[in-house]
């Protein structure tokens, strides 16, 4: 039994009440789900404080960054009072002076194997702001561990991707079914190959609006399809993605 919507409540999120497909009924869904964020950077701010903002009940916000001046061109969640802070807390604190009703977790870490067992197992759903491919990788490993749906997003430069990995559906894909962990991949990272600003805006803010339509149980989601923009045109790509019967991570579970 969700527990009942509040007068505050129903005035605070009266917008997403009056949508049909969302109701008191999906908002009271909303407000007793938890999110796990792993990231409060460029993606990881317009993820939580659209969370935040929703009402999504208890979000978990793990970075193990501190707030830099370098940061404030993209990550809006952060300020320049707070340069030097724990960028989880940052964002927490963002979240708060926003909406003080939602219960939001800060935790100052690496998002290693054995901490994502235990968090990736208390959520709901997870979304994976992190920007470096060993992480994500681990992040995939403890959902489809937990049967937990995975939102992962990924902007550098111009190009940004978004995709939806729930393998609670048998035919969807996990994220090492797109991107083995087996690939010679080369890292590219922000500090040297630079970022446009509104793009971890564009795909961070998507991840939110993916998460939320999970929670409350509505619409589609990008589960099996991966969608890529270049924001230099603002053209968009999509590839269907179907489960690899071979994949070392989702497979190997399931046999």
């Amino acid at each position: 039994m969700l527990p009942p919507v509040n007068d505050d409540q129903l005035l605070r999120y009266s917008r997403h009440i009056l949508l049909d497909e969302i109701g008191i009924e999906g908002q009271e869904r909303l407000l007793a789900s938890h999110a796990l964020v792993i990231g409060a950077g460029g993606l990881g701010s317009p993820v939580a404080l659209y969370l935040g903002t929703a009402g999504v009940g208890r979000i978990t916000l793990v970075d193990h960054d501190a707030v830099d001046l370098t940061n404030l061109q993209r990550q809006v969640a952060h300020t320049l009072a707070r340069v030097g802070r724990p960028k989880a807390e940052s964002a927490r604190e963002a979240v708060a002076a926003i909406n003080p009703d939602v219960r939001v977790r800060a935790l100052v870490l690496r998002a290693d194997a054995q901490a994502l067992d235990t968090l990736v197992r208390e959520a709901d759903v997870v979304l994976d702001c992190s920007d470096n491919f060993a992480t994500r990788q681990a992040v995939n490993r403890a959902c489809v561990a937990h049967a937990k749906p995975l939102v992962a997003g990924a902007a550098i430069r111009f190009d940004g991707q978004i995709g939806v990995y729930d393998t609670r559906h048998a035919n969807a894909p996990c994220y090492a079914c797109v991107f083995p962990p087996a690939d010679d991949f080369e890292e590219v990272l922000c500090a040297t190959m630079g970022v446009f600003a509104p793009l971890v805006g564009i795909i961070g803010t998507m991840q939110a609006a993916e998460a939320l339509k999970l929670l409350a149980g509505i619409g589609t989601s990008l589960a099996g399809r991966l969608q890529m923009l270049d924001a230099r045109t603002m053209e968009w790509t999509e590839l269907r993605v179907p489960r690899n019967p071979a994949c070392p991570v989702c497979a190997a579970r399931d046999a």
